[in-house]
C-alpha cells in the first residue's frame, strides 16, 4: 500500500463525516444566506475537519494505542496498524500546526479549534483520557467542536446552548458505543474504558441512556429534530433485545449517522433558502 493511501486509511475514511460534518451543520444553521456557505472561512474550516483533522485525531490515537492494537483484529481487517513509521508521526504533527495556524487565522472560532487539538492529542497522548472512565466519554465532546467553531466563525455568536449540550451528550454515547467492540482487547492490554468498566450490555444501556438525553434536548429547541434524534436510543434498545452482534452493528453507524446528519443539515439549508 502506498504511503498516502496508508495515510488515508489511517484517518478513518468511514468516520471522515464525524468531524466535517458537525461543522456543515453549524454552518447550515449559523448563515444568514448562501454566501456565507461558500465564504473562504468555511471551506477552510470544512476541509480542515474533513482530513487534516482526522489524520490528526486518529493518528495520535494510533501512535499511542500501538500496544492495545497489537491485540486487536480491528487493525488488520478495516483499518491500519501503526508499526512505528516516522512519516505517521511527521503527518500528525503537520495536521496538528494546520489547526493552529486556522485558529490564528480565525479568531473567533480559536477557542474550539484549539479546544478540539486539546482534547484530541489529551485524549490518547497523557494524560490519556480515554484510560480514565468516565472521562473518555465525556471528553469526545471533541466532536461537537467543529460545529461550535464554524457557528462561531459564520454567525460571529456561539450556537444554543441545548444544541451544544444534545450534540456533547449524543458524542458521549458514540463514543462508548464504539468501544463496545473493543472490550476484550481492551482488557487483554490491561486499557480501562467506560465500555471495559460497565460490560458490553450495561455499556449499550448507558449508551441508549445518553441518547434519549440528547433526543430530549433538541425536542427543547425543536419537536421534529428531537423525533429525529430518537432514533437512537429506539435503536440501542432493539439491538439490546434482538441481542444482535454489537462489533457488526457498529459498522452500520457511519451510514446511519451520514443520513441523519444529512436530514439535519439540509433542514438548516431550508431556513437559509427560504430565508
Amino acid at each position: 500500500m502506498s504511503r498516502l493511501a496508508r495515510a488515508l486509511r489511517r484517518s478513518r475514511p468511514r468516520f471522515w463525516l464525524y468531524l466535517a460534518g458537525p461543522a456543515l451543520v453549524g454552518v447550515a444553521y449559523a448563515a444568514d444566506g448562501v454566501g456565507d456557505l461558500l465564504s473562504l472561512p468555511v471551506l477552510a474550516l470544512v476541509a480542515y475537519f474533513l482530513v487534516p483533522a482526522n489524520v490528526y485525531l486518529y493518528g495520535v490515537n494510533d501512535v499511542y494505542d500501538a500496544k492495545a492494537d497489537a491485540e486487536n483484529p480491528k487493525k488488520s481487517e478495516r483499518e491500519v496498524r501503526y508499526r512505528g513509521e516516522r512519516g505517521v508521526v511527521a503527518l500528525v504533527a503537520l495536521s496538528g500546526l494546520l489547526g493552529l495556524a486556522l485558529a490564528a487565522w480565525l479568531p473567533g472560532a480559536a477557542p474550539w479549534i484549539l479546544g478540539f487539538l486539546v482534547l484530541g492529542w489529551a485524549y490518547s497522548a497523557p494524560p490519556r483520557l480515554k484510560t480514565k472512565p468516565p472521562l473518555d466519554s465525556l471528553s469526545n465532546g471533541l466532536y461537537v467542536l467543529p460545529g461550535v467553531a464554524a457557528y462561531a466563525a459564520v454567525a460571529g455568536s456561539l450556537p444554543p446552548l441545548l444544541a451544544v449540550l444534545g450534540g456533547w451528550v449524543w458524542t458521549m454515547a458514540m463514543h462508548t458505543f464504539s468501544a463496545i467492540p473493543d472490550v476484550e482487547p481492551d482488557r487483554r492490554a490491561g486499557l480501562r474504558t467506560t465500555a471495559t468498566v460497565l460490560g458490553a450490555r450495561r455499556a449499550l444501556a448507558y449508551c441508549g441512556a445518553c441518547w434519549l438525553l440528547a433526543a430530549g434536548a433538541f425536542a427543547l429547541l425543536d419537536p421534529r429534530a428531537g423525533l429525529l434524534f430518537a432514533l437512537y436510543p429506539a435503536l440501542a434498545l432493539a439491538l439490546d433485545l434482538r441481542g444482535v452482534d454489537l462489533s457488526r452493528a457498529y459498522w452500520w453507524f457511519p451510514a446511519l449517522n451520514t443520513a441523519v446528519g444529512a436530514v439535519f443539515t439540509c433542514a438548516g439549508l431550508w431556513g437559509v433558502l427560504r430565508g
